[in-house]
């Protein structure tokens, strides 16, 4: 792994001066640490309530050394101030020396790259270290009126790619945006942004009562399997707490932590989270976190972690120690789905990937992100393929929808 060196900082990437620029005296800096943005200014940009582009979950990760130089993940934050100084704007980026971690793959383009003589990496990534919750980029002071606040997102864009051109990186990758930032990104007017479609699977809460009341939306058969899964993790005899603020203690994240150790060796995988990540956001954002936890014969043996947002339950990491049929289910989608009409919150979010969440009521949603290749033939050989992988996607999530469990009429 390649440890990034701390020169490849421009202090002031360069803004346009075209007649066309959004740039109104603002200038960009880019820092080192998420420390160097006061959390004020940070989270004012970011808006309040979402807690995974929140100052304190980024401080967690770099802190802890999960997002760090010598884990492939070097910081090199944005901020955009205007004439006197105010934080207008800021960008969440990292240079990557790998492409671990990000859920939108490149591999096969950083091969490409390779063959063809050049080197990928280190690369620009826009986004939260290895967290596919799709939600704001381009974090804006909300306090903008609505001619300002589009030409400072363009702006905060614009910065990256000339971060990109000064630091001689071979590309800028922006993940999991909303739909709002990708459009304004790739009108067709503009041709720097390469627009790049994928799927995640989410649960929608239609104003249901209970969990039986979403079960009754159900086919029979949907609705028959469901319970029998159910059912035998009762017969198993498994409890399971809900444990959120007050109620974490030292002792559930050391049991976690061994979930999901246990969990990634079994797959082969590589922890990207260290044991002080979760001291850090136990200290700094509990009162967001709901963490299930799976006992057996009162002893824990698997866990969730999921993160509350104003109207959405975040779900991310799991692991457990034993094997039993349908506990990943129970633990991470049905306690996920109860807790959530409990709590009148809209969606549940429970992360990438997993076609088996399409059969207990999760729903394929499009996701968008963004790709700048600073070689222009690279950059439309690229266009190409995603143009095509966009038709792919499409065909794949009409399908999906067609495996719904859902009743006709809802």
């Amino acid at each position: 792994m390649v440890v990034m060196d701390d020169d490849l900082t421009p202090s002031n990437p360069a803004l346009s001066d075209s007649a066309n620029s959004p740039n109104q005296g603002w200038t960009a800096e880019m820092v080192n640490s998420i420390s160097a943005i006061p959390e004020k200014h940070w989270d004012r940009c970011a808006g309040s309530g979402e807690p995974l582009i929140s100052h304190a979950f980024f401080t967690a990760l770099e802190e802890s050394g999960s997002a760090s130089n010598s884990s492939g993940w070097a910081p090199r934050h944005l901020v955009l101030k205007d004439q006197t100084g105010k934080i207008v704007g800021v960008l969440p980026l990292y240079l990557k020396s790998h492409s671990y971690g990000e859920y939108v793959f490149d591999h096969a383009w950083a091969d490409a790259w390779a063959r063809a003589g050049g080197q990928y990496y280190p690369k620009a990534q826009i986004g939260i270290p290895f967290t596919p919750v799709p939600g704001r980029r381009l974090l804006v002071d909300p306090d903008l009126d609505m001619v300002t606040k589009p030409r400072a997102e363009t702006a905060l864009a614009e910065a990256a790619l000339a971060s990109a051109s000064q630091l001689g990186l071979s590309s800028v990758h922006m993940t999991f945006l909303t739909k709002d930032e990708h459009d304004h990104l790739t009108t067709p007017q503009q041709s720097a942004w390469i627009s790049r479609e994928g799927m995640q699977f989410h649960w929608h809460n239609r104003g249901y009562d209970d969990f039986e009341d979403f079960l009754s939306t159900l086919s029979s058969r949907k609705r028959k399997a469901i319970k029998r899964e159910r059912r035998d993790i009762s017969d198993a005899g498994l409890s399971f707490d809900l444990l959120r603020g007050e109620d974490l203690k030292t002792h559930h994240w050391d049991a976690f932590y061994d979930f999901y150790l246990a969990t990634i060796d079994r797959k082969w995988g590589g922890a990207y989270l260290t044991r002080g990540f979760f001291d850090h956001i136990h200290q700094t954002m509990r009162e967001h976190i709901l963490l299930v936890i799976a006992n057996h014969e009162g002893k824990p043996v698997a866990g969730a972690i999921n993160f509350v947002g104003k109207d959405t339950l975040y779900g991310r990491n799991w692991g457990s120690i034993v094997d039993i049929p349908f506990l990943h289910f129970e633990t991470c989608y049905y306690q996920a789905i109860s807790y959530a009409i409990a709590n009148g919150l809209k969606k549940v979010e429970a992360g990438a990937q997993g076609l088996h969440k399409v059969q207990r009521g999760y729903e394929p949603v499009p996701t968008y992100s963004v790709h700048h290749m600073t070689d222009p033939g690279f950059h439309n050989a690229v266009k190409d393929f995603t143009v095509k992988e966009a038709r792919h996607v499409a065909r794949e999530r009409q399908e999906l929808i067609g495996w719904m469990p859902y009743k006709a009429a809802t």
